[in-house]
């Protein structure tokens, strides 16, 4: 998906198309030559999110690239510095739409340096198997994306 993807909600209720702001995540996995395991983040903020499961990661600033941001984003919610894989693609594109005005982007991680903790917006991390990923209470728009991550750590 492109960053000209606009909000098709705003369009249609007569307002201005306006771009998705990015969103960018990690798939932090054991190992990324032989994934067996993913690190999950559960939801502790804001209270109609909370305790829902989701992968770590936020918003890509003005002044960032993709990259630069979820570096940023896992050293402050996790702790931790990462080494990224491959990028896991939405059907059609790069990006998958996760709400009406965001677009994620996800790649494949394994950590580098430091011990995971849920520093910011987690209550907890937990290392899951790739079959009981789907086990979890994820976040709906997260849902076809952890089955495209099975899918691809398979």
């Amino acid at each position: 998906m492109s960053d000209a993807v606009t909000d098709a909600a705003a369009a249609d209720a007569g307002g201005a198309a306006r771009p998705r702001r990015l969103v960018v995540a990690a798939a932090i996995v054991d190992s990324l030559d032989r994934p067996t395991s993913m690190l999950c983040a559960q939801r502790s903020a804001p209270a109609h999110l909370a305790g829902k499961w989701e992968l770590p990661g936020g918003k890509v600033e003005p002044d960032e690239t993709p990259v630069a941001a979820l570096h940023r984003e896992l050293a402050e919610e996790l702790g931790v510095e990462v080494r990224l894989g491959r990028v896991v693609p939405a059907d059609g594109g790069a990006d998958w739409p996760i709400l009406d005005h965001l677009r994620m982007r996800v790649w494949l991680a394994e950590i580098t340096a430091g011990a995971a903790a849920p520093l910011q917006d987690h209550g907890e991390l937990r290392w899951v198997e790739r079959d009981a990923l789907e086990d979890l209470d994820w976040l709906e728009p997260d849902r076809p994306i952890v089955r495209a991550l099975m899918d691809a750590t398979a």
